[in-house]
């Protein structure tokens, strides 16, 4: 079985459309867990009719997928952002990639919704650099199995970059399955706060974070944006 842990805080004008569209993966077994983290906008309310279990957590998207991967009952775990859509048959991209290679985990390519042509280049190079370093981001749905989940000690829990993290825990273990297929996810961020503002923001805190800074600090400045 294939877990699915959504990690929401007050995604509720949006999270409807994202869980429906995980509807055809259900009917064939997935499992969906959407883990709280005390939304002040019914999000847990509007999500509990398309998923399996509405969980609560502590507020931090580590602290909530531990909570979720604690809760699933699947084989495999992927990691989707509330704002995120897979692509068609995911599951069996997923089931079928990691049983060919012979790998434990992986993370989908990205297409970034949005028409600022800046977008194209950012998730182009998002995907080669994952691809060169062996490094996923949330927004391109981490998958793991379970077991190698709990050997890698699941996520650090951690204010941000959480996501390289794990990835770096993961590596000791093997390779990632870089699949080609893109997932869409939102740009809502960009167009808020600007794309260039917002490639040159994720580029310092990487660099910062890659230096040691704390992930903590790192975390406030994303949040001022």
């Amino acid at each position: 079985m294939l877990s699915i842990i959504i990690p929401c805080l007050n995604e509720g004008e949006g999270i409807a459309g994202t869980l429906a569209a995980l509807a055809p993966l259900r009917e064939r077994g997935a499992e969906a867990i959407v883990v709280d983290g005390d939304s002040r906008d019914g999000t847990a309310e509007r999500a509990a009719p398309w998923v399996d279990a509405v969980i609560m957590a502590p507020r931090g998207r580590a602290a909530q997928m531990n909570a979720g991967a604690a809760r699933a009952r699947g084989e495999i775990l992927l990691f989707l952002h509330a704002d995120s859509l897979l692509p068609d048959a995911a599951d069996a991209l997923i089931i079928e990639g990691l049983a060919r290679t012979r790998r434990g985990w992986g993370r989908f390519d990205v297409t970034i919704a949005g028409r600022h042509p800046l977008l194209r280049v950012v998730e182009r190079l998002m995907n080669l650099r994952s691809r060169l370093t062996g490094i996923a981001t949330g927004d391109q749905a981490i998958f793991v199995t379970k077991s190698l989940f709990l050997a890698a000690g699941g996520y650090p829990e951690i204010a941000l970059m959480e996501d390289v993290a794990l990835c770096k825990r993961l590596k000791r273990f093997g390779p990632p399955l870089c699949l080609k297929h893109r997932l869409t996810t939102s740009g809502r961020r960009w167009e808020k706060h600007g794309v260039l503002s917002t490639i040159l923001l994720m580029w310092r805190l990487r660099l910062a974070y890659w230096l040691g800074a704390d992930p903590g600090k790192l975390a406030l400045r994303y949040d001022r944006g």
